[in-house]
């Protein structure tokens, strides 16, 4: 497992506000790291896992303005495969496997309430193992994925844990 300091967090902070931010200015905003200190913790970040720096493409931008959930009560046995075949389908921006009311939730771009109609009704509903549908419009998102910032809480943990190793 990746152990994070505080400069880690901070660098992916500054990852998240632009992921195009130079090491020049990520290392000037933090001032007591150096570019090359900064291209080394990012480049072994990514190959850990830890982060994925690439494009986020607005839906919007290509026409796709209405947005849906989608939760499915799926046959116990077909869950991970009905997961699978969602993931598949080019609508579809968001996959999860729940424990709950839902087996499965999607989340879908499409370019009006009529197509996602469609696909609910002729693509999603037709998969095997599928029981129930239920769908939501979502008007409005205040927070996607790629806006979550690192909490100041896990900041805290790790400064602590800092501390008292520096104590020791």
């Amino acid at each position: 497992m990746y152990n994070f300091d505080k400069t880690d967090i901070k660098i992916v902070n500054l990852l998240l506000e632009d992921g195009r931010m130079p090491a020049s200015e990520i290392a000037r905003r933090l001032e007591d790291i150096s570019e090359r200190a900064v291209r080394y913790r990012i480049d072994r970040m990514v190959a850990e896992g830890v982060v994925h720096i690439s494009a986020v493409a607005r839906p919007q931008a290509f026409g796709l303005t209405t947005i849906a959930d989608i939760w499915m009560e799926v046959e116990s046995d077909r869950i991970l495969e009905v997961a699978k075949k969602m993931a598949e389908f080019d609508w579809v921006s968001y996959v999860a496997c729940g424990i709950g009311e839902s087996d499965v939730s999607i989340q879908i771009v499409a370019k009006d309430t009529a197509e996602i109609y469609h696909f609910v009704t002729d693509v999603v509903r037709k998969v095997p193992g599928v029981r129930k549908t239920t769908t939501s419009i979502v008007p409005l998102i205040l927070k996607d994925v790629y806006q979550w910032r690192v909490p100041e809480r896990i900041v805290r943990e790790i400064s602590e844990k800092e501390s008292r190793t520096t104590d020791q």
